[in-house]
């Protein structure tokens, strides 16, 4: 259902969660197996739904707005008001979690310190 309300598909949700599309669709399966606490976390965020909600199926399903803006994390995009930093942001939270340290490392590199070249 959390996949559903997001508008995903299982090779979304697997690619945002850092699995394999094949333990997004054990999870869905009857008897379904449950995933890790962590794993469940990261669905919780990139669905938009509550840990607890996932967890348990008590409580609301959707975080609401106010939620999301008390947030940390909201919080920290708030700060954000350069147009090329929010798209780093973005394109880093929608890469695969394995992706992610490449991207940072990259990024770390291009930002380091310059080096003058005899040319300069």
């Amino acid at each position: 259902m959390a996949r559903r309300y997001a508008g995903m598909s299982q090779t979304d949700l697997a690619s945002r969660v850092g699995v394999q599309r094949s333990a997004v669709s054990h999870w869905e399966s009857n008897p379904a197996r449950n995933p890790s606490i962590t794993n469940m976390q990261r669905i919780a965020e990139v669905t938009g739904v509550h840990f607890e909600w996932l967890a348990t199926g008590r409580g609301p399903m959707a975080v609401s707005e106010d939620t999301r803006l008390d947030s940390v994390k909201a919080a920290e995009g708030l700060i954000v008001d350069d147009n090329l930093e929010m798209r780093l942001i973005r394109a880093l939270r929608g890469a695969p979690v394995a992706a992610r340290i490449a991207l940072v490392e990259l990024a770390e590199h291009l930002s380091g310190p310059r080096k003058l070249s005899p040319k300069d």
